[in-house]
């Protein structure tokens, strides 16, 4: 199966792995930590604010069955992509909204939705960064509803496109 990695940052981790793994072709979902100067990082240091690195969900996708832009799409409609320094009662630059992208067709798809959002006259603080090195979460954090229940209070989906 041919198969591409796309990674987001839009908050805590556990609402956008909760929203995004119920679009078809997802292979993998992994929440975990990027964009900063620590190697493995620890929640517990990422949370503190001396990483650097945000909450982030890498996904493994199958791009026969769901398409990069469909999923930068949902990442947009889940988290208000307007909100600096958080996502909404989550403050703290882990948890701030950054397009982490594999490839460059990623970063023109992004760029694209982040323009056509901004002529609706949304204020888009997404940030766009080549990918780095992604170091996933400690066990507890992979699937958190779905082993502990309930659905996410910090998330919503709100239809933007």
């Amino acid at each position: 199966m041919n198969t591409e990695t796309a990674i987001f940052a839009g908050g805590c981790f556990w609402g956008v792995e909760y929203y995004m793994k119920q679009l078809p072709g997802i292979v993998s979902i992994e929440p975990g930590y990027i964009g900063g100067h620590v190697e493995h990082p620890s929640y517990k240091e990422v949370k503190a604010h001396g990483t650097g690195h945000a909450e982030a969900v890498r996904i493994v996708f199958d791009p026969s069955q769901v398409d990069y832009e469909t999923l930068a799409k949902r990442f947009f409609e889940i988290h208000d992509p307007t909100q600096v320094g958080g996502q909404g009662t989550d403050i703290g630059p882990q948890y701030r909204s950054e397009i982490f992208y594999t490839t460059e067709s990623q970063h023109e798809i992004a760029r694209r939705l982040i323009e056509v959002l901004r002529a609706k006259g949304l204020d888009v603080a997404t940030r766009l960064t080549p990918a780095a090195t992604f170091w996933p979460a400690e066990d507890y954090h992979h699937d958190y509803f779905g082993k502990n229940g309930g659905e996410p209070d910090c998330h919503r989906y709100v239809k933007r496109f």
